[in-house]
């Protein structure tokens, strides 16, 4: 039997292995127990944004950076998606705990600040990279898209994964009401993903929302991704890879001191 030292040691001390573990496959399998909704529905929709801008816009539009206009929005929608997907698994995971009154089942556990974040973020990320695997093979598939850089792609997906993951558990923490986390989607996250070079090149934008747009860590989460699958962009991927890794690490820290006080989390 565990003593009282014994028990500080594990909380605040070593890593708490099996606790961090259990914690990512319930974030894991808390996903992929309603596949359809998680992993299925991001897929159609996905290919319900290729169908309509190829139709509505795809023969006028013309080649973008030398790729036409098709294969050009292909890595932004694949993004894009993972984004969404990676907050909402953990905003929503947080916010239903609240809501129903079981978050004290994931803190009364000896997990520190640290292990809640990854095991947190375990899920997000693991729920991202299905995602993106899922829609590259589907556009490859149907548009013939081969990621020029596959390595670099997944670093970004990966990154693009556990930032917005960190930002949903940053929203989750913060919101105690479903109305409040909606207008966080709906007013933060929504305008991040379509307004940061998803449809479009930045070139094309005026001067002043071209430099604004280069403020926004998704353009770059974006933009990288595009370069590894197409082998175009409209920055440095490695300025890109700096920006986004700091933003990440920056969210985490954040995640990190909520978790460890207990904000908004303990009565």
């Amino acid at each position: 039997m565990a003593t009282t030292t014994d028990m500080g040691t594990r909380r605040f001390g070593r890593v708490n292995w099996l606790g961090l573990y259990t914690l990512s496959m319930r974030e894991i399998m808390r996903f992929g127990a309603v596949w359809t909704q998680t992993l299925l529905a991001p897929l159609v929709t996905a290919g319900l944004f290729m169908l309509i801008f190829s139709i509505a816009i795809g023969p006028r539009r013309g080649d973008v950076m030398g790729v036409d206009f098709t294969s050009f929005i292909a890595p932004g929608i694949l993004m894009m998606t993972v984004i969404q997907n990676a907050f909402a698994n953990t905003s929503s995971s947080i916010m239903i705990s609240k809501v129903q009154g079981n978050i004290v089942d994931t803190l009364m556990p000896p997990l520190n600040g640290g292990e809640l974040l990854v095991g947190y973020l375990a899920g997000a990320v693991a729920r991202g990279v299905v995602v993106a695997i899922a829609i590259a093979t589907a556009q490859f598939v149907f548009l013939g898209v081969v990621p020029q850089h596959p390595l670099t792609a997944l670093v970004f997906v990966i990154l693009g994964s556990a930032f917005l993951g960190a930002l949903g558990i940053l929203a989750g923490i913060y919101a105690n009401k479903f109305d409040q986390m909606a207008a966080i989607t709906n007013f933060v996250v929504t305008p991040l993903a379509f307004l940061s070079g998803t449809f479009y090149s930045v070139e094309a934008l005026p001067p002043v929302l071209n430099e604004i747009t280069h403020f926004n860590p998704v353009f770059y989460l974006i933009d990288g991704v595009r370069y590894g699958m197409l082998g175009v962009s409209d920055s440095a991927p490695g300025l890109g890879l700096v920006i986004c890794t700091t933003a990440t690490i920056a969210a985490c820290l954040v995640c990190w001191r909520m978790f460890s006080v207990g904000y908004r989390l303990k009565a």
